[in-house]
């Protein structure tokens, strides 16, 4: 029997939901059960978020699990207030990012989960980098990285990220596409999927129309499914992509590989999303992976909520979704290294 998984969670924005849903999670049975975490943050946040929000000052002690680790990177500011964007929060939340990696290169974890940050006061903070992916991929030299949402079965791989819509276009290449398959296949059957089925989702309306609305599908898409076919990758494509998520959805496909950020993430938020009954968001299940990293990289699948930060109605849904599959990942990697594999 495998060891039990090793997880670091960082807080992120401490100004944000990140602290409160951190503590949430902690005191969950099916987490504890899952993993062995440790909370990357700052400890002074933690406990008054404990304490202002009445939650249990022995979050952290040992029940029938291990106990919770603290890393307390960092010290509290002033400026770092629930709701209010800071340049302040923002490089905490960067140095606590820093601190999980160093801990994965280390061997002191065996994957990072990450709490929600703000890019805005990242940017202030003087972070160049514009969110996670691009700032582990750089301090991780990882030149083929793509971004990975997950929903139940749903999983969404998506050929670019955080560019412009014309910057987006300019990357459906053929060759950029068979590179995101190869990480897509290898990652899917990480998940253990022995034999991946993946739609390669179209660029333009209704997959081009044969050239009508654009060639990119003749030019690129084609082709690049082609390729991957003919290396022996399970790969249907380009399908219009008004349709091949429905598709998706009732399991024709154990992934789909959208061409450009909004397309992926407006497919999985919008069955991620579940409203309440005032009509606001109540809870998000839905989780970030950051695929063709030497390590095991999980997030949630929302922001920071500056505007509910701190009252103590920030549901955990999606980092707890983010936990479990970290853990899965992760002993999944440990049962390979005992195996030989």
């Amino acid at each position: 029997m495998s060891r039990q998984p090793k997880l670091a969670i960082t807080m992120g924005d401490p100004a944000g939901i990140g602290p409160e849903i951190c503590l949430a999670v902690c005191g969950m049975p099916v987490v504890r059960k899952a993993a062995q975490l440790t909370l990357v943050g700052t400890r002074s946040i933690l406990e008054r978020t404990a304490r202002e929000l009445g939650l249990p000052e022995d979050w952290s002690a040992a029940k029938d699990d291990e106990p919770i680790r603290v890393v307390d990177v960092g010290e509290a500011s002033d400026a770092v207030r629930w709701g209010h964007l800071s340049p302040q929060a923002g490089r905490l939340s960067a140095q606590y990012l820093d601190r999980a990696i160093d801990m994965a290169l280390a061997g002191e974890v065996d994957a990072i989960v990450t709490a929600p940050i703000s890019k805005e006061a990242w940017h202030r903070a003087g972070v160049r980098h514009p969110g996670h992916t691009e700032y582990l991929a750089e301090r991780l030299g990882a030149d083929e990285y793509a971004m990975m949402l997950v929903h139940d079965a749903w999983r969404v791989l998506h050929l670019s990220t955080h560019c412009s819509l014309r910057g987006a276009i300019a990357l459906v290449e053929k060759e950029r596409i068979v590179r995101m398959l190869r990480l897509f296949d290898n990652v899917l059957r990480e998940l253990g999927i022995a034999s991946p089925s993946i739609a390669v989702a179209g660029l333009n309306p209704h997959a081009g129309e044969g050239g009508l609305f654009g060639d990119e599908e003749i030019t690129e898409i084609a082709p690049a499914v082609e390729q991957a076919r003919l290396a022996g990758m399970r790969v249907v494509g380009p399908i219009s992509p008004d349709t091949v998520f429905a598709r998706a959805r009732t399991g024709e496909f154990d992934g789909v590989l959208a061409m450009y950020h909004d397309q992926g993430h407006v497919a999985v938020k919008t069955v991620a999303f579940e409203p309440g009954p005032s009509g606001r968001w109540a809870s998000v299940h839905g989780v970030n992976v950051t695929v063709g990293l030497p390590i095991i990289r999980t997030s949630v699948d929302h922001g920071v909520a500056f505007d509910i930060a701190g009252q103590g109605i920030a549901r955990p849904d999606s980092l707890v979704d983010a936990v479990l599959l970290a853990a899965q990942m992760a002993r999944n990697r440990i049962q390979k290294r005992g195996a030989g594999a």
